[in-house]
């Protein structure tokens, strides 16, 4: 008994020829083609600018950190402080983040001693404070008898190192000083302004730096 056929596929059509040669799908010719470069994130941020492109110096001269000073106190609210802030920053070399730290058992109005805590690894050391130091420190204290830290926002907490980058850029377009400013430059000035005044080199480094020495050592940095 013959069964019928059964149903065979039709062979597939083959490949077209172009000119004698295989002409591609659309969709092969498009995974073929280089793919053009996407274009960058509006979420990711610009490239940050380096410090020579903005600046010629890191350090600001005597006269640009007076200037300074004095327009701090005209930032915002808070001149005293914000004076006594930076005043700090540049007598002692201190970081950012070693100001926002400082707490008033680090200072000794008796004595007229800072203790200052240096971090990254660096060693505590003490530094003499002077007439114009100890009277900002004391009326800073009036100001804030509740907080244990020395530099506090309104609501009593300790500031920021961002909140302090931002007023020390503010003072220093108030200033009106020929290039942007950021707080570290204060420890550079620091050692600039002793550097010109003969101080000893080794001195200076223990200042600005990491180690620690005896108070009288540095009691003839400043004179008033």
């Amino acid at each position: 008994m013959a069964f019928p056929p059964r149903n065979v596929p039709k062979p597939l059509p083959g490949p077209k020829l172009l000119n004698g040669k295989v002409r591609s799908s659309g969709r092969n010719r498009k995974a073929s083609e280089p793919r053009s470069r996407a274009a960058p994130s509006p979420s990711i941020p610009p490239r940050r600018t380096k410090n020579l492109d903005r600046r010629t110096r890191e350090y600001l001269t005597p006269a640009e950190v007076e200037k300074l000073l004095q327009a701090s106190s005209k930032v915002g609210r808070h001149g005293a402080r914000d004076r006594t802030l930076i005043f700090l920053a540049y007598r002692h070399g201190l970081r950012v983040s070693e100001l926002v730290s400082m707490r008033w058992e680090q200072i000794d109005f008796k004595a007229g001693l800072v203790h200052v805590a240096r971090l990254k690894n660096g060693l505590a050391s003490t530094h003499p404070i002077r007439g114009p130091e100890l009277r900002a420190l004391r009326e800073l204290r009036r100001s804030y008898p509740d907080s244990p830290y020395l530099f506090v926002t309104e609501r009593g907490g300790p500031m920021t190192p961002a909140t302090v980058r931002k007023l020390i850029a503010r003072a220093g377009a108030l200033a009106k000083l020929s290039f942007p400013i950021h707080p570290h430059m204060l420890r550079h000035s620091a050692g600039y302004k002793l550097a010109n005044e003969g101080h000893d080199t080794r001195s200076i480094q223990h200042t600005v730096r990491y180690t620690e020495l005896s108070p009288e050592r540095f009691k003839n940095f400043w004179k008033d």
